[in-house]
């Protein structure tokens, strides 16, 4: 969503005839195998046990992962639309430039995507436990280091200054906590509305049927 649309509102570069590609191909690709390696962990994540069998909520969990998709497409805008607005600009004492900005984007999916595994891993706060599994916790750590070296040192990307790769984890660590907040909210209103509406069916079953059904 976010590169289809970025591109339909910035079909060139400002102030040039470039056409604007928020990723290269080989930024998709690496995207994607870095993904991979925190998404293997999952499985092997601390977790709440329910003393009872669990149905899946299929509309609670659509419901909830929908609005921090909007989110995230929102929080990957705000920083491309910094960035342009810095284009050829100083910003955190670097001159930006288009190829700037195009790792920036990048740093951004990788490490916006990254922490939203523990936004989403407990439908409480990040802070309260369960707290992630070592396994999961290091192999998102270690994925982000790599991806920062990756930008400074220009490796298959093209080089980000230092001081913009802490800028973009700043902006990131600022966003996952606001994702943290409506999700909770999101879950909380949700499960708000399921609990009245089993309230509501009970009482016209008890309307319907005052004296109980027979069999």
């Amino acid at each position: 969503v976010f590169v289809v649309l970025s591109m339909l509102f910035f079909p060139k570069v400002p102030g040039t005839q470039l056409a604007f590609q928020p990723l290269t191909a080989a930024m998709i690709i690496i995207l994607a195998l870095l993904d991979d390696i925190p998404i293997m962990t999952i499985a092997y994540d601390r977790t709440r046990i329910d003393p009872k069998p669990v149905r899946w909520q299929m509309g609670r969990i659509l419901s909830v992962s929908t609005i921090l998709g909007a989110i995230s497409v929102v929080q990957t805008f705000g920083l491309l639309f910094l960035g342009m607005h810095f284009l050829n600009r100083s910003l955190m004492g670097v001159m930006i430039d288009p190829s700037h900005l195009q790792t920036m984007v990048f740093l951004q999916l990788v490490v916006g995507g990254h922490l939203m595994l523990f936004v989403t891993r407990t439908a409480g706060c990040i802070l309260c436990p369960p707290y992630p599994a070592p396994l999961l916790f290091w192999a998102l750590i270690g994925t982000q280091i790599f991806a920062a070296l990756m930008c400074g040192f220009g490796w298959l990307v093209p080089p980000l200054p230092w001081t913009l790769i802490g800028g973009v984890w700043i902006y990131n660590l600022a966003w996952m906590l606001v994702q943290d907040a409506v999700k909770m909210i999101a879950y909380r209103l949700y499960d708000h509305r399921a609990e009245f509406q089993t309230s509501f069916m009970d009482r016209m079953k008890k309307t319907m049927h005052p004296h109980g059904s027979r069999t």
